[in-house]
């Protein structure tokens, strides 16, 4: 069950690529972070005082739970809705899908979780995989598209050390309790950012497209995928939540050719298939460790 519910929200989270570009052309990113900040948070809101009734968080997790919401908006999706304004959806969903050897290498640092030399080498070889995409049209720092690809990377961080840093809360308080949380904290934390330009923009510039589309980004990424995310995390590790995310590159993929008529080059697909071959390297690594780790402590 658990891993369908991981399917459900890969799928989810694919089509958010695609959604996010075609929106993000006709509402800036700081108007579409904010309002889809406040779709989230306002519904969140709500189901959280009818089912928690109250913040359980002990004192000493506070300030854990606002770095969470510094993580989860202001930095995740406020640099996402940049950066896929300037590269592609391709691009997005396939640096996501590196999350898990930016979970191995946080999760060595954060919770002291050992490193293998597999992982290691994965997590060398899903470097250079991502290094040929983000520079698959030259090394050009000043370039618009490079800038974006860049700016993608530090979505994934930030995603990575949600991850990590959530899963711990996650198993103290419950998924619900801390997803909901993170979002409210995360979207008034952005408020007197977004709020201005929100309040300045033109709305009769967009029609029922991008209306669904920001339902889509609000409810349907920020809300059900985000809970799901964080409920997958509370029954099983980090590592195998995340491998997940190898689905994101293909399925999307698929859709920006038959939607947005992407065109597909030999650059990206060399990148891409490097970048997971690192990946499952590091995964591998993981299960084999926690294998051995298993076998020896029943010995």
């Amino acid at each position: 069950m658990i891993y369908f519910i991981l399917l459900v929200q890969t799928l989810i989270a694919s089509g958010t690529h695609i959604v996010a570009k075609v929106v993000v052309e006709d509402v800036d990113s700081v108007t579409l972070t904010f309002l889809r900040s406040m779709i989230a948070a306002s519904g969140l809101l709500i189901l959280f005082l009818i089912r928690e009734k109250r913040i359980r968080i002990e004192r000493g997790d506070r300030l854990k739970m606002l770095l969470l919401g510094v993580l989860v908006i202001p930095l995740n999706q406020f640099a996402f809705l940049i950066a896929i304004g300037l590269t592609t959806p391709s691009n997005a969903a396939l640096f996501y899908a590196t999350t898990p050897v930016f979970v191995m290498i946080l999760s060595a640092f954060m919770l002291n979780e050992r490193a293998l030399l597999f992982a290691k080498i994965g997590v060398v070889i899903g470097f250079i995989g991502i290094a040929i995409v983000i520079f698959e049209r030259g090394v050009d720092f000043a370039s618009d598209y490079t800038y974006g690809n860049l700016l993608m990377v530090v979505a994934v961080t930030s995603w990575a050390i949600y991850t990590v840093q959530g899963r711990p809360l996650v198993l103290k308080y419950g998924s619900f309790h801390v997803s909901s949380l993170s979002m409210i904290i995360g979207a008034l934390m952005f408020m007197p950012i977004g709020i201005i330009p929100a309040i300045q923009f033109d709305y009769s510039s967009i029609g029922m497209a991008h209306i669904y589309g920001l339902l889509y980004l609000g409810i349907g990424t920020s809300i059900i995928a985000y809970f799901l995310w964080y409920y997958a995390l509370g029954r099983i590790e980090s590592t195998k939540v995340a491998v997940f995310t190898y689905l994101q590159p293909v399925v999307t993929t698929i859709l920006a050719v038959f939607i947005l008529g992407q065109i597909i080059t030999l650059q990206f697909v060399t990148g891409a298939c490097i970048a997971l071959i690192g990946v499952v390297l590091v995964q591998s690594s993981k299960s084999l460790y926690n294998r051995f780790k298993k076998q020896s402590e029943e010995l």
